[in-house]
């Protein structure tokens, strides 16, 4: 029997998400929902690119069960995939902030350079992406946090920050 994942989800702003138990949120219309390629990923979006970038960004949630570290931990990680065009790190260059939403706090972190994470998981394989930009949030939850990841190149990702902002503005819990 496959996990279920009780992340809901509404398909456009301004529409009411359904009643049941989890994360809900309300989806811009200009993302395009895909298929999850994980059970650890319990949805996903791309993101089209702006005019003159060379690809779309991607907005990926998580839910790992309560299993995944602590806030700064994943932060930190996240920090960590990416560096200077010299390969130097980022960490005193990211913005890190706090903040509550419809009573759920949430952690964010942003930083811009290039990426080099893990093109999968253990992989020794790493992306070299210059002129990116990573915004994420843990967003804490009864059931645990939620992991919102956004990727993509920086031009991209700062003409998606309003439909970034309206998604976090619309969390919420449904119990």
């Amino acid at each position: 029997m496959p996990t279920v994942f009780m992340l809901v989800m509404a398909s456009g702003f301004g529409q009411s998400p359904p009643a049941a138990s989890g994360l809900t949120f309300t989806a811009p219309p200009a993302w395009h929902s895909r298929p999850a390629a994980s059970t650890m990923r319990v949805a996903e979006f791309v993101v089209p690119k702006a005019p003159g970038d060379p690809e779309d960004a991607e907005v990926i949630l998580y839910f790992f069960g309560g299993q995944s570290g602590s806030v700064d931990a994943n932060i930190d990680r996240w920090i960590g995939q990416m560096q200077e065009p010299d390969g130097k790190a980022l960490k005193n260059r990211a913005t890190r902030g706090a903040t509550e939403v419809n009573g759920l706090k949430v952690s964010t972190v942003d930083v811009t350079g290039t990426f080099v994470a893990e093109m999968r998981p253990g992989a020794t394989e790493h992306f070299n992406k210059p002129g990116f930009r990573l915004r994420a949030d843990v967003v804490e939850t009864p059931r645990g946090p939620y992991y919102i990841k956004m990727t993509g190149p920086a031009k991209t990702v700062a003409a998606a920050d309003g439909d970034f902002k309206k998604l976090l503005a619309s969390l919420g819990y449904a119990k």
